[in-house]
């Protein structure tokens, strides 16, 4: 069962007059017998006697309701225990409301729930806190609204700080050796942090009330939540692991690391050496937020700053942006102010100087001056506008001359006429080219139609003699043996007269 556990609520009294109250416990104190310290050995040996002789009678079956069992059980425990010293460590300290401090003590393996109330508590000479070992006197009794049993301590007696605490301060001193601690070290929060870095756990109730704080001050905050374990076996390298985490993101100006309150076993991953030199070593500054306010961790001490609660660190982070605000709205009603009280002095100023016997007409010569300045600035914008209307036609005429002479616009008119004479030319030479070649076509085709290459082509042949000096135009122009050429379309033949054939009268051709 863990130490949260066992403090989910607060045991107070029960009205039940079984039960000791803060009204009578020191009535019940001063009432006891003084031979209570040392019961006689025969009064036990009794008590002995007469539980082996229920033992041997007949088993009676009772049921007992949860509440008489409950009693039963606390009325053995007040007899058997009506007081006892104890030692231990103190966990867990607190006073609630009622004045009455709960804690519990404990040791290396068990441990008991305790209180001491309001009465005795006064008399003490010194301040009980965790992690002190002390020796403690009073008696056992049961908290009947739970059934759970605890020791009510009527004197605690302090006897040197417990293991826990005593390695806190020695990590202390070294860190402070160190110069973690000093003040110098420490840097200023950003004015207005855009990205605000949170390292804590997801479950508690820390980041619910930084995110609410956050959000009804600071709505546009950009925040980052590198989720960690705040308590248990491993929970500091988990938290150095997630400082580390949030340092390399990019952009995050400030760092929120912290949980809520606790024990000072669970509240430990704080005070571990691992977190402290993380927080030492984060390029961002750091603000530690572990526990309430009472609670103050190595975190806190080596941090850059404080803050008592995760609530509160929320609130530290946005303070500067209320600052701001505060400070330009008192700007702007000083501002305000002033400019007020300003003219309020010169209205009434001038009402003063009005009122003057000197000034009664003034007004009226005012009122005159202003009617004669009205009348001059008429007469002298008459006298302006028609000189510089004369001038305007003035300009005018000589920009129309000027126009006439402008050589851009003679040679914009010579290059639209050059453009315009490129454009026929171009045209007279295309008409004259189409011309050429019709022309052309027509000569070729006569040439085509008179060639003996066409002739040829058409199957005929030309003879030539053997030398190809002429041509053989009758068979008499040869004789029989001689050599002859004969041209083809395509080629050309070596040829030897054989025979010469006559044509007849009707074969010859026309002449």
């Amino acid at each position: 069962m863990s130490t949260d556990d066992l403090f989910d609520l607060p045991f107070e009294e029960d009205d039940d007059p079984a039960q000791p109250t803060a009204a009578n416990e020191a009535e019940t104190t001063s009432s006891r017998p003084a031979q209570a310290d040392a019961l006689p050995d025969i009064e036990a040996s009794g008590a002995i006697g007469a539980a082996a002789a229920r033992a041997r009678a007949p088993i009676e079956r009772r049921i007992l309701t949860v509440t008489e069992l409950t009693v039963r059980v606390r009325d053995l425990l007040e007899t058997e225990f009506l007081e006892v010293w104890v030692e231990g460590e103190l966990s867990n300290c607190r006073v609630w409301n009622t004045g009455h401090l709960y804690f519990t003590l404990k040791d290396s393996a068990t441990q008991i729930r305790a209180v001491i109330f309001r009465s005795a508590l006064r008399y003490l000479r010194f301040k009980p806190a965790d992690g002190l070992r002390v020796v403690a006197r009073g008696r056992l009794s049961v908290y009947e609204p739970k059934g759970e049993y605890q020791l009510v301590c009527e004197h605690l007696e302090p006897q040197g700080l417990g293991a826990l605490q005593l390695a806190v301060d020695q990590l202390k001193q070294r860190l402070q050796r160190e110069g973690l601690f000093d003040q110098a070290r420490k840097r200023p929060l950003p004015s207005l942090p855009r990205k605000i870095g949170v390292v804590t756990s997801l479950d508690g109730a820390a980041i619910h009330d930084i995110v609410k704080v956050l959000r009804r001050r600071y709505a546009n905050a950009h925040v980052i939540v590198r989720p960690t374990r705040v308590q248990g076996e491993g929970a500091a390298g988990d938290v150095a692991r997630g400082l580390r985490a949030i340092g390399r993101v990019p952009g995050v100006d400030v760092v929120i690391v912290g949980r809520g309150g606790g024990s000072i076993e669970d509240l430990w991953a704080f005070n571990e050496e691992i977190v402290a030199r993380a927080i030492a070593l984060s390029p961002i500054p750091v603000i530690s937020a572990v526990g309430h306010e009472s609670d103050v961790t190595i975190a806190d001490l080596v941090a850059d700053l404080r803050a008592p609660t995760p609530s509160a660190a929320a609130e530290l982070v946005v303070s500067a942006k209320d600052d701001f605000c505060s400070r330009i709205d008192r700007l702007h009603d000083r501002l305000r102010s002033a400019t007020r009280a300003r003219v309020q002095g010169l209205s009434r100023r001038v009402h003063a100087i009005a009122g003057r016997p000197a000034f009664s007409g003034f007004p009226g010569r005012v009122a005159m001056r202003g009617r004669h300045a009205a009348e001059l600035t008429h007469t002298a914008s008459r006298l302006i506008g028609s000189v510089l209307a004369v001038r305007d036609r003035r300009l005018q005429q000589l920009e129309r001359q000027l126009v006439t002479f402008d050589v851009g616009r003679r040679l914009a008119a010579i290059r639209t006429r050059l453009v315009g004479a490129d454009g026929r030319l171009r045209g007279a030479m295309t008409r004259r080219q189409h011309r050429a070649a019709a022309h052309l076509s027509n000569r070729v085709g006569r040439l085509e139609t008179l060639s003996p290459l066409s002739v040829l082509a058409r199957g005929y042949a030309v003879c030539w003699t053997g030398d190809r000096t002429r041509l053989v135009r009758a068979a008499s122009d040869v004789a029989v043996g001689d050599p002859v050429k004969v041209t083809l379309a395509h080629g050309e033949l070596g040829c030897e007269v054989r025979a010469i054939e006559k044509l007849s009268a009707e074969e010859q051709p026309d002449s």
